[in-house]
């Protein structure tokens, strides 16, 4: 009986004595957090894409915390509302940001895209592109198996009629589809835009004309309408350049193909 309580007080004592040095060492060794990065973490969005370079938004804080030249205009998800309230919490001068959304630059659907093999292997974008380019005759195309789908955080994108589209009322513009595209042809552009070219094909207008009917031609009868030269063809493919551009439209209807489209983004969420 002696010896089981002698054992029992023995483990008693040496658990107190640990339990003291852990006390003791994390008062002593304890990292003190920045007061203001609860507040910082706070002001973001909590989507943890990484847009900003950082690993998710605990990442994003620190690094704002720290005190270092980590600018505040980083979250592409929460946009202008998140670079305020991380202006008012930091004392720093506001940088607008403007919140953008992803589009996917192609319109060859099925109904559109002219096909030149059955892909029967991996239900994958990457390896359906190493399948030669892909079943479709354009290797600038979407390869519509979803790749970018499975890596949104917020369910925005979905697959129709071949293609990926993007739904600009959920998107949070992180980007991680752009990323995970094999073809490129995912792009973030700001609400505030008006006209885009759904397209990347590069071939000449002959051959992309077997390629998709809705493919970029290069015509060149948007670049003679545009009363502002906010549009030229480059490499056989219109191109819009955006400083220039004041969204008139023009261009999206004398487009013969139907591959420049006229959008009001900035009316969506």
């Amino acid at each position: 009986m002696n010896t089981i309580l002698i054992a029992v007080i023995s483990v008693a004592v040496l658990g107190l004595v640990c339990g003291i040095m852990l006390a003791v060492a994390s008062k002593v060794m304890a990292v003190k957090e920045d007061e203001r990065f609860p507040a910082i973490r706070e002001c973001l969005p909590g989507a943890n894409c990484g847009a900003c370079g950082y690993a998710g938004c605990d990442g994003y804080a620190k690094a704002l915390a720290s005190g270092s030249e980590t600018r505040i205009n980083l979250c592409v998800p929460g946009a202008s509302a998140t670079v305020s309230a991380l202006s008012d919490v930091l004392g720093v001068e506001s940088e607008e940001k403007e919140r953008q959304v992803a589009v996917v630059r192609c319109r060859g659907t099925k109904d559109a895209a002219e096909y030149k093999a059955e892909y029967e292997g991996i239900l994958s974008c990457a390896a359906a592109k190493m399948y030669y380019g892909g079943e479709g005759k354009c290797i600038y195309r979407c390869l519509g198996y979803g790749d970018c789908a499975k890596v949104c955080p917020e369910d925005a994108i979905c697959l129709e009629n071949g293609i990926a589209h993007v739904d600009p009322r959920v998107c949070i513009g992180c980007g991680l589809c752009r990323k995970e595209c094999p073809n490129g042809i995912i792009q973030l552009v700001p609400v505030s835009r008006r006209v885009m070219v759904l397209c990347r094909n590069r071939d000449r207008g002959a051959a992309t004309r077997k390629e998709c009917k809705n493919g970029c031609i290069g015509c060149m009868k948007c670049v003679k309408t545009c009363e502002h030269d906010a549009i030229h063809v480059t490499g056989n493919l219109a191109e819009i350049d955006y400083d220039k551009c004041v969204g008139c439209g023009k261009c999206a209807e004398v487009c013969t193909t139907g591959c420049i489209v006229s959008a009001d983004l900035s009316q969506i969420k």
